[in-house]
């Protein structure tokens, strides 16, 4: 056989896989192949793959008679809407997708490229984890990863989407990565699975309940998206990565934009008469972001509060915003810790932010206690007061107490602060305000509800409102709703080139 021929044979070896038998029970499954996941990822004809021919070094347990080019994982370079990505995509169709010595120096090999060249890595996870034949060699390769995905974290984007199993030491990897997405029906992430649970605790729970899609995307928050199927996944992907920079060097891409009216009459009428009555922050959202621009993350996890990727004027930001229609927009530890990451992320890839502001204060109760809401809270706070982009902060209505402080205030480093003429900005709302501070002439009164009535009505014109503040400078303007868009489209464009000097130090010490 000519060389030539050799070289045809070794590829044509690698592209089959696991086999058709095997790709054919992938399919099955409702899950596509490695390389058919990359060809629907990457723009058509810009894939090119490093490692092809990569084999396994063991020689126990019968595996030197088993030998497949590529060695489980598909990896190498292309480009998404023109830009540069690294990709890594396992293939269960050979020993499972399991993690070998030289799989793992496949993709540690990819991750260097991109810490090198600047530009997001994208994981496909699809393994049955450690390849057990090989022992302490591929519990060392899943180490490698993990130093690596620290030594990138901040400096390109990281993706991880979960397209199978994921379990034991491997979630860590995803775990350490800017997004996770899963796929629901077929994908799970656990450390410990189904069957050593039931061991150890005597709970009978499926693979599914204890770390599905939906699992993980409402109880434990661990993936941002739970996709219905691996082609909407892969679509997400895309879209988020249209957010972002390449690196912590660049800006994100300006998307072409044609300025009009950007007066928003919808938004003078939002808030409802009723202070105690809620709306959905959504709304505002939409009104004052570009046309179907906005891109939630986490969306069915801590949902008092909101976060996530839109355009303004063609330049992306991230919007960090109090629910009013949930839990009526309260902070607590599950929304603080939502809050901090994405603003982490933000911060560190020079995306802009915008804070809407609507929080009654932090949740009470002996169970947010017991839990640490004063260090979970605290999160929030130092990501906000630490980060340096440009900040904008929106008070639509409540800013009580100290989640005033937390949510992107004056005082914790925001650039610009406006307030709508139906903000309240106050130590607390002006029902326990009056009871606390006219206690005696409350007590003292015969009719004991009037006096308090007025009393807090005493209160909500002297404090509930954004007035003071203003007088202050702590506001810098308070403006109409319908206003919003446009003061946020010249608030940013002069942010533009801000530059901040933080302090000569190794690194902070955020409150984990």
């Amino acid at each position: 056989m000519d060389k030539v021929s050799v070289l045809q044979q070794k590829k044509a070896e690698a592209l089959k896989g696991g086999g058709n038998k095997r790709i054919e029970a992938q399919h099955k499954k409702g899950k596509l192949t490695a390389r058919e996941r990359l060809q629907l990822l990457l723009d058509e004809g810009s894939f090119e793959e490093i490692g092809m021919l990569v084999t396994h070094r063991s020689r126990d347990f019968g595996m030197e008679k088993e030998i497949y080019p590529g060695d489980g994982v598909v990896t190498g370079y292309g480009t998404i809407h023109g830009r540069l990505v690294y990709v890594f995509s396992q293939d269960f169709t050979v020993f499972g997708g399991s993690l070998s010595e030289t799989h793992a120096e496949k993709i540690c090999k990819i991750m260097d490229l991109a810490m090198q060249n600047g530009a997001p890595v994208i994981g496909l996870n699809d393994s049955g984890g450690a390849r057990i034949q090989e022992g302490v060699v591929s519990l060392g390769g899943y180490a490698d990863i993990f130093h690596r995905n620290v030594q990138a974290s901040g400096v390109v984007p990281q993706i991880s989407a979960i397209m199978g199993p994921c379990a034991g030491g491997a979630v860590y990897s995803p775990a350490i990565t800017d997004f996770i997405m899963m796929v629901e029906n077929t994908s799970y992430m656990f450390v410990t699975g189904p069957n050593v649970v039931k061991t150890v605790t005597h709970e009978t729970v499926t693979s599914e309940e204890l770390g599905g899609a939906q699992t993980h995307a409402s109880k434990s928050g661990v993936t941002h998206f739970a996709c219905a199927n691996e082609i909407e996944c892969i679509e997400n992907i895309k879209q988020l990565l249209s957010y972002m920079p390449q690196n912590c060097e660049e800006d994100a891409p300006v998307y072409p934009y044609d300025a009009g009216d950007e007066s928003r009459a919808k938004l003078d009428g939002i808030i409802p008469e009723n202070p105690n009555q809620p709306y959905d922050i959504k709304e505002v959202i939409e009104e004052v972001t570009d046309s179907e621009s906005f891109l939630e993350v986490h969306k069915e996890y801590a949902q008092n509060i909101v976060v996530g990727f839109a355009r303004i004027a063609g330049r992306s930001i991230g919007i960090v915003a109090n629910q009013p229609a949930s839990l009526a927009g309260v902070l607590d530890i599950e929304s603080s810790k939502k809050g901090a990451r994405f603003t982490r992320f933000c911060d560190a890839f020079n995306i802009p932010l915008l804070v809407l502001v609507d929080v009654p204060g932090f949740l009470p109760g002996t169970d947010q206690e017991w839990h640490g809401i004063i260090t979970n809270g605290a999160k929030l706070l130092y990501a906000l007061s630490e980060a340096t982009v440009p900040k904008v902060t929106v008070i639509t209505r409540k800013a009580y107490g100290g989640a005033y402080d937390v949510m992107n205030s004056k005082h914790i480093g925001a650039d610009m602060n406006y307030a709508w003429p139906t903000a309240e900005i106050a130590v607390m709302g002006a029902k326990g305000a009056a009871e606390i501070i006219f206690k005696k002439e409350i007590g003292e009164a015969a009719d004991r509800d009037a006096k308090w009535k007025e009393k807090e009505l005493e209160y909500t014109e002297k404090f509930a409102n954004p007035y003071g503040a203003a007088a202050r400078g702590f506001i810098d303007e308070v403006i109409l709703p319908s206003e919003t868009r446009s003061k946020l489209i010249k608030a940013f464009k002069m942010l533009e080139h801000k530059v901040a000097k933080m302090p000569k130090r190794k690194h902070g010490n955020i409150p984990l």
